[in-house]
């Protein structure tokens, strides 16, 4: 209960299942159970959490979703600065990763409120388990724009990234989204799709991202998350194709020719004069081809 001494609350993050309610922390029944004030990204969800645990909420219970997030939370770091014990949580997963939740911890933390969390289960770390891609190294790029030029300028700057990416997607835009990644990363650049992870119809797609666009194109439902194999390392030996096309993708990204060509060579460990001399002959080899030849000009 609200400590009444003057002694500043806690915020708890707490994770819920994303898929399996089986899978819900020991702790999360008992936070919910005692908090003060529990935050929820959706009210409606979190009473059938509770149904679902056999348990109630004695605290307040509040709605905290994308929509009224600013407006809320001076209400919760009110409540927080007077003592309360405030539960945070989202619809699935860790509150704040792609969910609502940073907002508060930033204005607790600043205003030196404790902040501490109930681990739970993550769609990130699951689908990167599942993948069979390097889990040593990876990077959460969350939902790409909606947008098809503003998704491919993320992507483009992210084509070098060597950490294996993991995002969340939509599953209606998930083959344009595939189709996008193939474009820019390359169509055998290594993939997986989770689809309805934890739940009765969950399944991991693996492939190159042009299969997997292809598969994706057929139509795919349920909850979605990508992990894509991260660009080639510095060891790996690049063909000049391969050196001219990473050249163009950040040309088609508004770099100007000389920079991208000392990008690339920085991200491959190579001599900007090789990188140089690909451009040059590609370009070169673009004006002796037939009219209808591809290349840069």
């Amino acid at each position: 209960m609200a400590d009444v001494t003057g002694t500043t609350g806690t915020l708890v993050l707490a994770g819920t299942p994303i898929g399996d309610v089986a899978d819900a922390p020991p702790r999360l029944a008992a936070e919910l159970e005692t908090a003060d004030v529990v935050a929820a990204e959706d009210t409606r969800r979190l009473r059938r959490l509770t149904q679902a645990l056999g348990i109630h909420t004695t605290g307040r219970v509040v709605s905290y979703f994308e929509g009224n997030e600013s407006a809320r939370t001076p209400e919760l770091v009110e409540a927080l600065s007077g003592g309360a014990r405030v539960l945070l949580v989202t619809d699935a997963g860790m509150p704040s990763v792609s969910d609502p939740g940073y907002r508060l911890v930033a204005a607790a933390v600043e205003k030196g409120i404790k902040v501490t969390a109930v681990p739970g289960p993550s769609a990130v770390l699951t689908a990167l388990a599942l993948s069979g891609l390097p889990v040593d190294r990876f990077c959460f790029e969350g939902f790409l724009p909606r947008k098809a030029g503003e998704r491919l300028g993320r992507l483009r700057d992210v084509a070098d990234e060597r950490r294996t990416m993991v995002f969340f997607e939509a599953p209606h835009r998930l083959d344009d989204t595939l189709a996008a990644m193939a474009e820019v990363f390359g169509g055998d650049r290594r993939a997986a799709v989770c689809r309805e992870l934890t739940k009765t119809y969950e399944e991991v797609k693996r492939g190159p991202l042009a299969e997997l666009a292809a598969w994706a194109a057929e139509g795919v439902r349920g909850e979605i998350t990508v992990v894509v194999e991260g660009a080639a390392d510095v060891a790996e030996e690049l063909d000049a194709a391969e050196l001219v096309r990473r050249v163009q993708v950040r040309e088609e990204a508004g770099e100007r020719r000389k920079e991208a060509i000392a990008a690339v060579a920085a991200a491959a460990g190579l001599p900007k004069r090789e990188v140089f001399d690909a451009v040059v002959a590609a370009k070169n080899a673009s004006r002796t081809a037939p009219a209808d030849g591809k290349g840069l000009s």
